[in-house]
C-alpha cells in the first residue's frame, strides 16, 4: 500500500484565523442605543385577571379518616371553570378530586400545590382554618 499524502497548509497565506474579522473594524464597539426610553404601553386585553379575589384553602380529616383539601368562596367563577381549575390541581399533584357544592375538594394534604395553581390562576390563596 501506498502512503497517503498529506495536504499542504499554507501558513504564510493565513497566519492567524481572525484576520477575515479586520473587515468589521469600522463598526462600533458596544450595542447601538436608539430603543425608546420610555415603554410603549400595551392592552390589557388577552391578559389573565390577577386580582380575582380571596379563595380560602382548608385541610379536613373526613372521609373514612383520610384529609382532604378543600378551596373554597370562589366568587364569580363558573362551575365550569371550578371543573377545568380542579382537573388541573388534579393532574399537577397526581390525586384524585371533585367539585361539590362549589368546593373543590382535592384528595390529600396538598395545600401548597393547590395555593400555587390558584395563585397562577389570579386567585388569592389563603390558608383558613386550623
Amino acid at each position: 500500500m501506498s502512503r497517503k499524502k498529506k495536504n499542504a497548509t499554507d501558513a504564510a497565506r493565513n497566519p492567524n484565523a481572525f484576520t477575515a474579522l479586520d473587515t468589521f473594524a469600522d463598526l462600533p464597539a458596544g450595542p447601538i442605543e436608539h430603543i425608546q426610553a420610555t415603554p410603549l404601553k400595551t392592552s390589557k386585553r388577552g391578559q389573565k385577571n390577577t386580582k380575582r379575589g380571596r379563595v380560602d384553602i382548608i385541610r379536613q380529616n373526613a372521609r373514612g379518616g383520610k384529609g382532604v383539601t378543600i378551596a373554597k368562596n370562589f366568587i364569580g367563577i363558573s362551575l365550569a371553570e371550578k371543573q377545568d381549575l380542579a382537573k388541573k390541581i388534579q393532574k399537577t399533584c397526581g390525586v384524585g378530586g371533585t367539585v361539590k357544592d362549589g368546593f373543590i375538594e382535592i384528595q390529600g394534604d396538598k395545600r401548597e400545590e393547590v395555593k400555587r395553581i390558584l395563585t397562577e390562576a389570579g386567585f388569592n390563596p389563603v390558608f383558613a382554618g386550623g
